[in-house]
């Protein structure tokens, strides 16, 4: 997904960020319901990625075909996608599949405490979906019985379920979802992405400190405080020695970086500079 869809579907996920400290796995199952209902008519997915409607009239569109089936939080989601701009129809039911699975992360994400494994919530679903690939790459059988159109969508999740026994139910919600809605890719394929996105919401429980000099236990007690108040979690800080930097710090947190080295500050004069 590149230009007008990744520029819609960054927007969304912004949006959607709000509503993920109580989100529920209800939200991601109506989501992907949702997702179902686009994907099952191309003439819904044209109506709703076409440039000639106004963003209003699509979002009451889709609506008014959710309204009362699902939560009003996924219609409110998925009227905001819909009013977007999309540069394909496909690109819209990506995003959809990308929401509802970002809604199953972090209510993964959102449990406080670890398990008897001493793991986190994401922790164990990255592990259950990477033991789920394991087991399909395993067994050419599994492989050919998940892909088998004949086959109905309660017997390919019975036998997942079977494959990775115990697991999570956000694992199991995931899992369920790329077994019988892979849209076009195999299903060990999409858990694959599903894991990706698991992975990057891990990173922003962790900090990655590079700075000119060790640290003194005091600083990185302080460094701690601090960016824990920061961004409101506990996180985890890794600290690199890098004499490259020449002075001062700088912090990556997912995605953000905070960047206020020496080296940082001359790059940003001689752009000036050069400008």
């Amino acid at each position: 997904m590149a230009g007008i869809s990744s520029e819609s579907l960054t927007t969304a996920l912004a949006q959607l960020e709000a509503k993920l400290p109580f989100a529920s796995l209800q939200l991601a199952k109506d989501l992907f319901g949702i997702l179902g209902t686009v994907d099952s008519s191309a003439g819904l997915r044209r109506a709703l990625t076409d440039p000639s409607r106004s963003g209003d009239e699509k979002s009451a569109l889709v609506k008014q075909l959710v309204g009362g089936k699902v939560s009003a939080d996924a219609a409110e989601i998925a009227g905001g996608l819909a009013s977007s701009r999309w540069a394909s129809a496909r690109d819209i039911g990506d995003a959809l599949e990308t929401l509802a699975a970002t809604v199953v992360i972090a209510v993964a994400e959102n449990k406080s405490a670890v398990s008897a494994s001493g793991i986190t919530g994401l922790e164990e679903l990255e592990n259950d979906l990477f033991a789920f690939n394991q087991a399909v790459a395993s067994s050419h059988e599994v492989q050919r019985a998940l892909s088998e159109p004949q086959a109905s969508p309660a017997a390919k999740i019975a036998l997942a379920e079977k494959l990775v026994p115990g697991s999570s139910e956000e694992a199991k919600v995931l899992i369920s979802q790329a077994v019988t809605q892979p849209r076009g890719v195999k299903p060990s394929k999409l858990v694959e992405s599903f894991a990706k996105l698991a992975a990057k919401r891990q990173q922003r429980w962790i900090a990655t400190v590079s700075v000119t000099r060790p640290l003194t236990e005091t600083q990185t007690s302080r460094l701690q405080a601090g960016l824990d108040a920061l961004y409101g979690r506990e996180l985890k800080v890794n600290v690199n020695v890098d004499p490259a930097l020449i002075g001062g710090i700088r912090v990556q947190v997912g995605d953000e970086v905070l960047d206020a080295s020496v080296i940082a500050r001359l790059t940003e004069l001689r752009r000036q500079l050069a400008g």
